[in-house]
């Protein structure tokens, strides 16, 4: 709630990769990200290790989160993350075959780690670059200093003349 309330503030759309059984805990925070005018993708239902998963195992999971993420939303989602970047064998045969479009990011902030806002902000402002996918976390364990690293880099981000906008919208304009 409290990034949405950041993006709102500047007016900002993202995209954010969901996984379903979170959506499934919190459908009122994808349906106001949703009606807000971001993105929702597909993170899988439960963040499995993708290395372990067969085809079928593999292929509920995608299905199970399109089924949550539609019965809040109203949409189906044609993007997915997958946990880790892990794209090998099945994984990118079976969402290429569900008619997903994979993402991954240029940008890792490493946030998941608990990491401060300093560190956070440092990584972002190292690397961003036009084009980038600046991959942040919306939930981690413990306390997460993503809200204020993210209140720290967007208007700096501004002020250099970045623009902000969903990886679909990010994809037409290349």
């Amino acid at each position: 709630a409290e990034i949405l309330s950041i993006l709102k503030e500047y007016g900002i759309k993202a995209t954010f990769f969901v996984v379903g059984q979170n959506a499934e805990e919190h459908p009122s925070l994808v349906k106001q990200a949703a009606e807000e005018g971001h993105e929702i993708g597909n993170h899988t239902y439960s963040h499995p290790k993708l290395k372990e998963q067969n085809a079928e195992s593999f292929s509920y999971e995608l299905e199970k989160t399109r089924a949550v993420l539609e019965s809040i939303t109203g949409i189906s989602p044609i993007l997915f993350r997958p946990p880790e970047g892990f794209r090998e064998g099945v994984i990118k045969t079976v969402a290429k075959e569900q008619g997903y479009q994979m993402v991954l990011w240029s940008v890792d902030t490493e946030d998941w780690r608990g990491l401060s806002a300093d560190r956070i902000e440092k990584a972002i402002m190292k690397d961003v670059k036009d084009g980038s996918i600046i991959l942040c976390h919306d939930y981690v364990a413990g306390q997460s200093h993503t809200p204020e690293a993210l209140r720290r880099v967007i208007p700096q981000l501004l002020e250099e003349g970045y623009e902000f906008v969903t990886v679909s919208d990010l994809v037409r304009k290349r």
